[in-house]
């Protein structure tokens, strides 16, 4: 058995006749009678204490942790007291993922998940628990996809504790707890007259971003990093995208594109035609923003689209003052009644023309794994979950083909 149990109301001591013999100590009747101790891993002593009657009790104790130890399951009982929002705090800190990833689960935890399992103690969770979240969770005004999201961030801390040896197991993974549901939701691409209605009802220095947006199917924060130094490449007919403006903590930075996954997209001529007409009536203009952190070293690059102060483009202002009124002048939205904003309109955000982009390139018989890598996913599979219902039937391909060869006599 590891360890020992000391017995705190009696002491040995030598008699008179020089054998030893169990006196009374000054703790006797006071208190827990039993001390369970054992020597953990890490080499500190840890202890439990034990009331009279109940060394049994603490012997069971004792040989539960040798048997832990034995399996290599022991979970140091101090440490798992530790709470969810204890670890999880420590956890982000050692996070090396992207910052803007870190910034987004941190917002998670703290608004969502600390409120309600953040004071529990990690020695206590059980799939319960973990159901009890994603109830609430579900009965929340947040979506379906993002009740998911955070219910990953979750799992991802619990799953640390288990490598931290504060958890057996991760209560997330019983049969018993399922993830949020997400809406099945497909997605509807707009039509070319949507397109081109809302290209035409923004100012002239950003339509060109529409062009690029619904002819290359890049990201906004893609479009706004082009720069002249090193995004295009006219006689090869490309665009290189290299990286992105992206906010951190409200602060822009350049960064590498999502995924870290540069790449050459084609560069058809009717947008480059677009692009080149900007260039001409729109100059390019240095902007120096800090490199993927805020504390980043400062770099410069020559950007395609600045704002009509000459400065970055900033998503937030883009969107309120210049998008939302364009999809409200080609009928997407309602258009607001004076003082009041617009609606809300999530579907139709400029991440509607890599939709566009995506749904024309498909229809067109392009094949999956090129327009995976034109949109920069991370995988081929990511696209055909977004895009399968667009793809060309398979039974008209199969009935045209098969016409095609009894037609021509075999």
């Amino acid at each position: 058995m590891a360890g020992h149990i000391q017995d705190r109301w009696y002491k040995t001591e030598t008699g008179p006749d020089g054998m030893p013999r169990k006196v009374r100590t000054d703790r006797y009747g006071n208190g827990s009678r039993y001390r369970a101790r054992y020597v953990g891993p890490d080499g500190s002593e840890k202890s439990k204490s034990f009331a009279d009657r109940e060394r049994r009790l603490a012997e069971q104790w004792l040989a539960q942790v040798h048997a832990d130890m034995s399996r290599g399951q022991y979970i140091d009982p101090r440490a798992a007291r530790t709470t969810f929002q204890q670890f999880a705090e420590r956890w982000l800190k050692m996070q090396t993922t992207d910052p803007a990833t870190q910034v987004l689960v941190e917002t998670h935890l703290r608004l969502h998940v600390f409120p309600r399992i953040g004071r529990r103690p990690l020695d206590s969770f059980r799939p319960s628990h973990i159901q009890e979240l994603v109830k609430q969770l579900e009965a929340s005004p947040i979506t379906g996809g993002y009740a998911r999201n955070i219910y990953s961030d979750v799992r991802a801390v619990l799953s640390a504790a288990v490598d931290d040896g504060l958890l057996s197991r991760n209560p997330c993974g019983a049969k018993s707890v399922r993830p949020p549901t997400v809406e099945a939701r497909r997605v509807v691409p707009w039509l070319p007259e949507q397109v081109f209605a809302v290209r035409a009802a923004l100012p002239e220095r950003y339509q060109a971003m529409a062009d690029l947006g619904a002819g290359c199917g890049l990201r906004q924060g893609e479009i706004i990093g082009l720069a002249e130094d090193d995004s295009l490449d006219f006689e090869a007919g490309a665009v290189r995208v290299l990286r992105q403006v992206k906010l951190i903590r409200g602060k822009a930075v350049f960064a590498p594109p999502k995924c870290n996954k540069e790449r050459d997209v084609p560069l058809p001529q009717s947008v480059a035609a677009a692009v080149r007409a900007h260039m001409d009536a729109c100059k390019p203009v240095p902007v120096t923003l800090p490199w993927k952190t805020p504390d980043g070293p400062k770099v410069t690059f020559r950007l395609l689209f600045t704002n009509t102060a000459g400065g970055l483009v900033w998503r937030s202002n883009f969107n309120l003052q210049e998008w939302k009124p364009a999809i409200a002048a080609a009928g997407l939205i309602p258009t607001p009644r004076p003082g009041e904003r617009h609606a809300p309109a999530r579907e139709h955000g400029m991440h509607a023309l890599r939709h566009f982009y995506a749904s024309v390139l498909l229809d067109a018989g392009e094949s999956l794994r090129a327009v995976s890598d034109y949109l920069g996913h991370a995988d081929p599979a990511l696209t055909l979950r977004v895009y399968a219902h667009l793809m060309p039937n398979s039974q008209d391909r199969t009935r045209n083909a098969v016409d095609r060869l009894f037609q021509s006599g075999g």
